[in-house]
């Protein structure tokens, strides 16, 4: 799960097997190793909650995601979902393979549709 932060903005991008269990589990987490065994933890959930929303807790950004939104973006012609009427704003992507690379470097991002065309 790639994760980017640029001022007041979080947004984290998911291959198509991190997508399919975000399905499967309600959840997928990734962690980045500091050194003196510190990491910061990144998460994104599906829970009983009203609106797309984010905590930062002990190195843990937790973003949560409301059920039916959760299921709404996981249909096939969905590839987005935000709030930006929060702080931070959130945005969640499935990631599409990169229009500059092989597509074998990027193999589990969805196929994009602006390539070939």
């Amino acid at each position: 799960m790639k994760l980017r932060l640029y001022d007041d903005s979080l947004r984290l991008r998911l291959s198509q097997s991190e997508v399919a269990q975000f399905e499967r589990a309600g959840r997928v987490e990734s962690t980045v190793p500091f050194p003196g065994g510190r990491s910061l933890i990144y998460s994104i959930a599906a829970a009983d909650v009203t609106e797309l929303s984010a905590t930062l807790n002990d190195g843990r950004v937790a973003v949560l995601v409301p059920k039916p939104m959760a299921r709404i973006w996981l249909s096939p012609d969905q590839t987005g979902m935000e709030n930006s009427s929060s702080t931070p704003r959130i945005l969640i992507e499935k990631d599409f393979q990169c229009l500059h690379r092989s597509t074998e470097e990027d193999a589990d991002g969805f196929p994009n549709p602006l390539r070939g065309a």
